[in-house]
């Protein structure tokens, strides 16, 4: 059953510290009263514009395979093909923070305030990985509740465009799903409109289903292996 869900601001809101580490600023020292006040606003801003919303569905195997399966696009093997027939649950999901702060970002590169828009950018980003995380949580424990999952079940989410999962995928997963309901619609080319939103697969089961090794033929070109760091919190 599709349900939407609105995610409170609070757990979206990214700190400091996070803003800056995605803007590659290291941590642990004094940035200055200039980059706290540039922080601070960009905060202040996206608090004003943020407006996340999630939606998510429940498939079973045989609706992911054919969501998965596309238009044949994907690389073979890839990881999540592995994965999914081994998984207790599997939930399509969407977020995004909404087009006022997409619209705010734009505008502020637009009128030359760069570092306010590159850092508002960064909170956004960081943003919307938050309201995933917040929508992992309700999954979860939803499977929990009703006896889907157990306490030793975990979650994790793959997204077309990765891992091999051509971003073509998100045809047939914006099909499935419909996140235009909340306001996500898909570009010619695959892209989501507002940008700040990401789509997907949640996975749920045993941990080690998602552990596998960064060799396959796409993996020398990922540029952060973050497929590690993922992994390993599953623990």
């Amino acid at each position: 059953m599709k349900k939407l869900i609105d995610i409170p601001l609070i757990s979206v809101v990214p700190t400091e510290g996070a803003v800056l580490r995605a803007m590659g600023v290291p941590g642990g020292q004094d940035q200055g009263a200039r980059v706290e006040r540039l922080v601070a606003a960009a905060l202040e801003e996206f608090r004003s514009e943020a407006r996340p919303k999630g939606i998510v569905a429940e498939v079973d195997e045989d609706g992911f395979a054919a969501i998965y399966e596309g238009a044949g696009d994907n690389d073979s093997p890839s990881p999540l093909l592995e994965i999914f027939p081994r998984a207790d649950v599997l939930t399509l999901f969407a977020v995004t923070l909404g087009a006022s702060l997409s619209d705010r970002v734009s505008a502020l590169f637009d009128d030359g305030k760069v570092a306010l828009g590159a850092t508002l950018d960064a909170a956004a980003s960081e943003g919307t990985e938050r309201a995933c995380v917040h929508l992992d949580g309700i999954v979860l424990e939803d499977a929990r509740t009703d006896g889907r999952a157990g306490a030793a079940s975990r979650i994790l989410r793959y997204s077309p465009g990765y891992c091999g999962w051509n971003l073509t995928g998100q045809r047939a997963l914006f099909a499935a799903l419909g996140p235009e309901e909340i306001g996500i619609r898909l570009t010619e080319s695959c892209l989501m409109e507002p940008i700040k939103s990401i789509s997907g697969v949640m996975v749920i089961g045993p941990a080690e289903i998602h552990k596998f090794t960064d060799d396959y033929s796409f993996c020398s070109a990922c540029p952060t292996h973050d497929c590690r760091r993922r992994i390993k919190e599953l623990a």
